[in-house]
């Protein structure tokens, strides 16, 4: 049996942890953060495995192509 936790947990709310992962990889857009800071901020500040980051990323960016075109034109030019 699972544990009742505050915050989703992959084990016991996969659906639940998955979009919590997907808000705030939302939120590390909002920063204009590129991929490897997201992931690296999520390991760090919210225990959130590099791998679940990355795959939730890549889910995104296959249903969201224009934005995350426009979102690396973007970061590319605010570097520049």
């Amino acid at each position: 049996m699972y544990l009742k936790h505050q915050l989703p947990c992959l084990h016991c709310q996969p659906h639940d942890y998955i979009r919590m992962v997907q808000h705030m990889i939302e939120r590390c857009l909002l920063l204009q953060m590129s991929r490897d800071d997201c992931v690296k901020a999520l390991a760090k500040h919210a225990k959130i495995e590099p791998i679940i980051s990355l795959t939730v990323w890549k889910e995104l960016l296959k249903e969201n192509k224009a934005f995350f075109r426009d979102y690396f034109q973007a970061r590319q030019y605010l570097n520049n």
